[in-house]
């Protein structure tokens, strides 16, 4: 599984969207819904998913799907570096 396949699943799972919404482009808040509470629990596991951690200025700024992965894929490789 990719990167941005395991981004996309834990966003299924705690968003409870189907699949399908989950698309580059979608808007977090605006066309999956996510809540303050759900926010926390998506950096909760994106942390301990990916070995990470996200501050919260980090988070406020990551609206959509696309830039979530991007901004994962880019803290896992300043980890690995």
């Amino acid at each position: 599984m990719t990167l941005e396949e395991k981004v996309k699943d834990i966003i299924v799972k705690v968003t409870k969207v189907k699949p399908e919404e989950v698309e580059n482009e979608a808007h977090l808040v605006r066309d999956l819904g996510v809540d303050s509470f759900a926010t926390v629990e998506l950096v909760a596991a994106f942390e301990a998913e990916f070995d990470i951690e996200i501050p919260p200025e980090d988070a406020e700024r990551v609206d959509t799907v696309g830039k979530a992965v991007d901004y994962i894929r880019k803290k896992v490789e300043e980890k690995n570096n």
